[in-house]
C-alpha cells in the first residue's frame, strides 16, 4: 500500500492556519479522507471541534507541548492511531508556535524510513502579515532549519498597506533563504498549490480531466488564484497508444526545476525503466517496469525539489476480462482501462506568477520531455490552463 503523505502546516498563534486548512478542506473530493493532527498549547483544543464539523474524517491531538520540542516522541503512536482508525488519503499535521520546524519535519522522515507507512509532502508556513514582527532569530542554525520550510502562506495582507506588505517581505528575506510565497485569499489557498498529486486526488490526472483543477473555485477566489500561480497542462501521446516516457529527460526536469519558479509537478507517466524518487528509494514494481516486461504507470509528485514515484498498476489476475489492480483500488485510482489510452504522459505543472510563458516554451522544445529513443514519433502538447 503507498505511503500517506503528509502536509505539515505551522505558524504563529492566530496566522490563520485552522482557517486555511477548513478552505482546503472544502475543495476535496467527497470520497477523499483528510486527516488532522493538531497540536495546541494548554489543555483546551476549540479548534479541533470547529474542524471536525468540517469535510475532515479524523482529528487527533498533542496537547500541553510544543509538537516540535518535548512532543515530538508522541508523533510515531498519533499518526499511527490516525492511520489505522481513518485509513486517510492524506495527514495534515497543524503546529503553533513555531516558524522553523526542521525537527518535525526530519522525524516525519525518520517514521516514513523506518515504517515505509508515510512520506513527508511538504512544510507549509501561515505568516499574519498585518501583526508579524519578523523572524527573532536569523542566526546560521535558524537559517538551516528556514530550509525545511517549502511554502510561506502570507495571510491577513489585506488589511495592510504596501510598505507593510514590503516590509514582511524584507523580513523573510533576511532569512537568506529561497522559498516559494504566495498570498492567500482571506484564508483561501488553491488546493494545487498547497498539496502533491496522492492517490485520492489522481483520479482527475487518469481520467484526462485537467478542467477539474478549477472546479469548486467561487469567482473571487478563481480570480485571485490566476493573480498568484499559474498552471500548465502538458499531455505526450506514442503512435496508437505505444511508447513510454523518456525517464532521463524527465529526471532533468525534476532535478533542476528552480523551486522560485516551479511549485508543483504532478503526473501519471508511463516508463519502461524503474524510477527513483529523490530520497534513492525505489518504488515497488507491481507488474513491468524493468527491461524485457511491459512499461508501469506512476504517479509522480514533485514539492519543492523533492520528488516520488508510486507505481499505479498491479499484475493481478483479470476479472471479468479486465486487468484488476488492488493497490490502485486502494489508491482510489482506474487500472489501465483510462479515458487517455494514448497518453504516455499527462502532467500539471503550478508555477509562480509570470512563469508560465517561459516554461511552456522550454518544455516544447522537448528538453525536458519525450518519448525514449527509438520510440515512434510523439505528440507534445502543452496548454496554460491558468
Amino acid at each position: 500500500m503507498a505511503p500517506i503523505p503528509i502536509t505539515i502546516i505551522t505558524g504563529f498563534l492566530g496566522s490563520g492556519k485552522t482557517t486555511l486548512i477548513l478552505n482546503l478542506a472544502s475543495q476535496l473530493p467527497r470520497t477523499y479522507k483528510l486527516a488532522l493532527l493538531k497540536n495546541e498549547f494548554g489543555d483546551l483544543a476549540v479548534d479541533s471541534q470547529l474542524a471536525s464539523s468540517a469535510s475532515i474524517s479524523g482529528v487527533q491531538e498533542l496537547l500541553n507541548g510544543c509538537i516540535c520540542c518535548n512532543l515530538v516522541g508522541q508523533l510515531g503512536d498519533a499518526l499511527d492511531t490516525l492511520r489505522k482508525d481513518v485509513v486517510p488519503d492524506r495527514i495534515v499535521i497543524e503546529t503553533s508556535g513555531s516558524a522553523f520546524p526542521a525537527t518535525l519535519a526530519m522525524e516525519v522522515n525518520r517514521l516514513g524510513r523506518e515504517t515505509g507507512n508515510y512520506v513527508l509532502d511538504s512544510v507549509v508556513v501561515v505568516i499574519d502579515v498585518e501583526n508579524w514582527k519578523g523572524y527573532d532569530d536569523t542566526s546560521y542554525t535558524a537559517k538551516l532549519q528556514a530550509r525545511y520550510t517549502d511554502l510561506i502562506v502570507l495571510n491577513k495582507w489585506e488589511q495592510v498597506d504596501e510598505r507593510r506588505y514590503d516590509d514582511c517581505l524584507e523580513r523573510i528575506g533576511d532569512m537568506d533563504v529561497d522559498t516559494a510565497y504566495v498570498k492567500s485569499s482571506k484564508g483561501y489557498v488553491d488546493k494545487d498549490v498547497l498539496l502533491g498529486l496522492d492517490g485520492g486526488l489522481a483520479r482527475e490526472l487518469v481520467d484526462g480531466n485537467d478542467s477539474a483543477l478549477l472546479n469548486g473555485h467561487s469567482h473571487e477566489h478563481a480570480t485571485d488564484h490566476q493573480n498568484e500561480v499559474e498552471v500548465l497542462s502538458v499531455t505526450l501521446s506514442g503512435a496508437g497508444g505505444e511508447g513510454s516516457l523518456d525517464l532521463k529527460k524527465l529526471e532533468r526536469l525534476l532535478r533542476t526545476a528552480p523551486k522560485d519558479q516551479i511549485y508543483r509537478i504532478k503526473a501519471v507517466v508511463t516508463l519502461s525503466m524503474t524510477p527513483t524518487s529523490s530520497n534513492e528509494s525505489t518504488p515497488a514494481l507491481n507488474g513491468g517496469g524493468h527491461e524485457g516486461q511491459p512499461a508501469t504507470r506512476y504517479i509522480l509528485n514533485w514539492a519543492f525539489g523533492r520528488w516520488t514515484f508510486t507505481p499505479l498498476v498491479t499484475n493481478e489476475p483479470q476479472v471479468n476480462g479486465n486487468e484488476a489492480s488492488s493497490s490502485a483500488s486502494r489508491l482510489g485510482l482506474h487500472t489501465t482501462e483510462r479515458s487517455d489510452k494514448d497518453n504516455v504522459l499527462r502532467m500539471t505543472i503550478i508555477l509562480a506568477r509570470d512563469e508560465a510563458k517561459k516554461w511552456k516554451q522550454s518544455l516544447e522544445k522537448g528538453e525536458y520531455l519525450g518519448l525514449q529513443d527509438g520510440q515512434p514519433d510523439s505528440d507534445l502538447v502543452v496548454t496554460r490552463l491558468l
